[in-house]
């Protein structure tokens, strides 16, 4: 008598902490998300300047240039100008 009480607590146990873990891996606000694609941006116009100066047939100007061209193109079209 004692194992049909045990075996369906333990079944709603390991469900609810399915839906606990399904729950908080969506958790990310929008916030966070354009944050995470901000980091990477940067981190892949960083990338691409390390390369361009490794290569030593462009200018440092150049390869300024080549950085900030891999940046805007990760900028999302409609973003307001930053203000200050």
């Amino acid at each position: 008598m004692r194992h049909s009480i045990v075996v369906p607590a333990a079944l709603a146990l390991l469900g609810g902490a399915g839906v606990m873990v399904a729950t908080t891996t969506y958790a990310q606000t929008q916030g966070m998300e354009r944050r995470d694609e901000r980091r990477d941006n940067r981190q892949g116009s960083r990338a691409q300047k390390q390369a361009c100066k490794a290569g030593d047939e462009k200018t440092r100007a150049e390869c300024r240039q080549q950085k900030r061209d891999t940046k805007q193109e990760g900028r999302p079209v409609n973003s307001p100008p930053k203000s200050g």
